[in-house]
């Protein structure tokens, strides 16, 4: 069973090198956006008093909750201080359009778009330096 495993993760791992990284934030992206977005569908269309104020209430009414909350928070810093002056250095346009989107759709869209945003910066820079 161990062997079969580790033999399906080769696989996958050879399936990943040969894909380009650029199609898998993409990918991961999309899945951040309508994972999450499930979720918060979900919230709005059973919680007694929809709104982002109480989304936001509601979100901290457990240790459990305010821990994820505080993970999060944490993350989405990290994200910051990494991507804007990266952004910036790679001279990527409309890379401030992720901040709002951060706090209005979820990290997990954002942090992966940005990477692969980035991965078409990347290319392109080496494409012109050709």
């Amino acid at each position: 069973m161990l062997i079969k495993n580790l033999a399906s993760l080769r696989t996958l791992v050879e399936n990943f090198n040969q894909m380009k990284k650029k199609y898998i934030y993409l990918i991961l992206s999309i899945l951040g956006l309508a994972y999450t977005g499930y979720f918060n569908i979900q919230y709005f269309q059973t919680a007694i008093d929809p709104s982002f104020i109480n989304f936001f209430r509601d979100a901290k009414c457990s240790f459990p909750a305010q821990s994820l909350g505080a993970d999060l928070r944490i993350v989405v810093l990290t994200f910051f201080v990494f991507y804007i002056p990266d952004a910036i250095r790679l001279k990527i346009r409309f890379w401030w359009i992720l901040i709002p989107l951060t706090f209005v759709l979820a990290i997990a869209f954002t942090f992966p778009f940005y990477l692969y945003l980035r991965e078409l910066a990347v290319e392109k820079q080496e494409k012109n330096k050709l």
